[in-house]
């Protein structure tokens, strides 16, 4: 075994589209505050402009037919679309690739997401008990996702990413629902055959998805005319986006399509034509989901564009003296803000401990308390489907008093978010790790688990994290991850897992390679030429194969024979085997303790992912000692 360890610098590979999505949520936040700010005070020293302008007309005619509709409501029916298109495909990655793809994890994040609406709900009906303002009700129920996650990144800069995931899966039914009620409740006239017409042109849309059509013209046509069918139903259209988003399923690209796209790259790259070039282009693209595609393209505009114009279009009330006086006595101002700041918090912490209390624990959250009352509290913050819900139930003072109520109840909730976290980080850290992550069991990526009799294993069998890493001795990327697994091999309390994942459509000595590394391991040395082979990637030919096995002391007559043995191919087979059962498609893939490694693969990053899971062994150790 090699004990000698470096450092070099490398580039972090991209983040998964969901972390991709939480880590742009704070600078998104920022943005969206800033908008809500210009237009309070557009609304408050324009004289009058701020309502004028959103409140111009914007026709769209053909033949004398078409759509009429304000400038804000262009921006609340139509971009706000897309919004809701980006939160339907993250609830559909959720299902297919996060948590939720073990559906008993659905149950808890479902009840909560319902109760903490039905609950702030009650709470606004009490307030507004026998008045007329008792019909905006679902002002006070949805939590928006983004503004609530870039403000728990500000005021919980310690939070596990676990919290925020737990906010996403719960979001994700406030978000169904919320658009349910929309559809439903606050629609007066329902106009069938547009609907049906609507029904038709999404079946149409999910037909070509079954057909596994690719290109994303084919289903523009089908998504406007779904959009245009909804806003003549009397439905809001936004809707649509929802539907629309649910129905990209999410997966990871497979090998064979990552194989396929290599050949025609490699047919390109031979003639290099325009024909060949839009094939080689076709092939690759087509690898990713539906799902993944979309994501990359609109998360960035909906999160610093459409959502920031619509808090623009929207947040502007005319505030002064008079009103403020009327507004804070309000029952619908105190109804939103108590049912926000009160209501989500009970409701979300509430029955996520009667579930686990009724259940034993075997349904409960997949984080630690603080976390669940954190999210609680920070999932008061209503903006986007409050403000849709407030201008499709209310006018004038009554509006404003509910926009008021809303806002007001977003800086409540963040300080109330801030409080539980700082009292969370004062705890000592044994109790801290435990309030904030739990010691539910993990869902475990890895497929099969890591075997000392199968595996090729480096460092202690006891230690408490486990970094499994799918490797090919050709993928510079791979070499370039060498010196830093040798970092972090320093920790004494890490074992270190290669498995084999030879590319040979891009690397075409991997196997050879790979079959190299086992028949050293044959004869005991398979971790010296493991480590010989990642250090000399430009020379992986046989006749190298074989001068490095004289280098490291093997017999070489031996060595060669071993390499074309069964035993040898079989084990790589196995690995390889293993990679596409736990979904990995490239080199190098990390896994620590069992999950999957999202993220850069810096010294930085896994130490912390290390020291992440560290903790949560510790944790269940505790458990099962208990």
């Amino acid at each position: 075994m090699s004990d000698e360890t470096a450092s070099t610098p490398w580039r972090g590979r991209v983040a998964t589209p969901l972390r991709q999505f939480l880590s742009t949520e704070a600078g998104s936040a920022g943005v969206l505050l800033a908008a809500i700010a210009v237009a309070l005070i557009w609304a408050n020293v324009a004289d009058g402009s701020y309502e004028r302008f959103w409140a111009t007309d914007l026709s769209i005619d053909l033949g004398g037919d078409g759509i009429h509709l304000t400038l804000r409501e262009w921006v609340n029916s139509g971009l706000m679309t897309i919004f809701f298109l980006v939160v339907g495909l993250e609830a559909r990655r959720e299902f297919d690739l996060g948590d939720l793809r073990d559906r008993r994890r659905f149950i808890l994040p479902a009840a909560a997401g319902i109760t903490g609406m039905a609950l702030p709900v009650g709470i606004f009906l009490a307030f507004n008990a026998g008045e007329h303002t008792a019909g905006g009700w679902g002002v006070a129920m949805s939590t928006d996702t983004a503004l609530a996650l870039g403000l728990l990144a500000l005021v919980g800069r310690n939070v596990p990413v676990q919290a925020r995931l737990f906010l996403v899966t719960v979001s994700v039914v406030d978000d169904v629902v919320a658009l349910i009620v929309i559809a439903v409740a606050y629609t007066e006239d329902i106009r069938l055959m547009p609907l049906a017409f609507a029904a038709l042109f999404y079946a149409f849309t999910f037909v070509l998805v079954r057909l596994k059509i690719r290109s994303g013209f084919a289903y523009v046509p089908f998504g406007v005319a779904f959009w245009v069918a909804m806003l003549e139903s009397g439905i809001d259209p936004v809707v649509s986006g929802l539907i629309l988003g649910l129905t990209a399923a999410a997966y990871t690209p497979a090998r064979e399509a990552l194989q396929e796209a290599s050949d025609l790259f490699r047919s390109f790259r031979e003639q290099p034509t325009p024909e060949l070039a839009r094939y080689a282009r076709f092939g690759l693209v087509s690898t990713l989901s539906w799902n993944d595609r979309l994501q990359r393209t609109w998360s960035g505009w909906t999160n610093y564009l459409i959502v920031p114009l619509f808090g623009l279009a929207n947040a502007g009330i005319a505030i002064d003296a008079g009103f403020l006086g009327r507004a804070l006595t309000s029952p619908v101002t105190l109804g939103v803000i108590v049912a926000y700041v009160v209501g989500k918090p009970v409701a979300i912490t509430g029955v996520s401990a009667l579930i686990t209390w009724v259940t034993k624990g075997a349904v409960r959250p997949s984080v630690g308390w603080s976390s669940v009352l954190g999210t609680g509290t920070i999932a008061g913050i209503g903006f986007t489907v409050s403000f849709l819900i407030a201008n499709l139930a209310f006018e004038g003072d009554d509006l404003a008093e509910a926009k008021l109520g809303v806002l007001l109840a977003g800086v409540g909730s963040t300080l109330v978010t801030w409080l539980v976290f700082r009292i969370t980080s004062m705890q000592s850290r044994p109790r801290r790790a435990v309030l904030l992550l739990g010691d539910s069991d993990d869902i475990i990526d890895l497929i099969p688990e890591v075997d000392e009799e199968r595996d090729h294993v480096r460092g202690p069998a006891d230690a408490t994290v486990t970094l499994v890493e799918y490797g090919d001795f050709q993928c510079p990327y791979c070499g370039q991850a060498e010196p830093i697994v040798r970092e972090l091999m320093t920790d004494d309390d890490l074992r270190y897992v290669w498995r084999h994942l030879p590319l040979t459509d891009v690397h075409p000595q991997a196997q050879i390679a790979a079959q190299a590394a086992e028949a050293a391991g044959l004869q005991g040395k398979f971790w010296e030429m493991h480590d010989l082979l990642l250090s000399r990637q430009d020379h992986l030919r046989i006749a190298d194969l074989i001068g490095y096995a004289g280098e490291i002391g093997l017999d070489q007559d031996r060595f060669h024979e071993d390499m074309m043995r069964d035993e040898c191919t079989d084990r790589i087979t196995a690995n390889v085997e293993s990679a596409d059962l736990s979904g990995v498609a490239g080199t190098p893939t990390f896994f620590v303790n069992g999950q999957r490694h999202y993220g850069s693969y810096d010294v930085e990053t896994l130490k912390k992912a290390i020291k992440l899971a560290r903790v949560r062994a510790k944790i269940a150790s505790k458990r099962s000692a208990v």
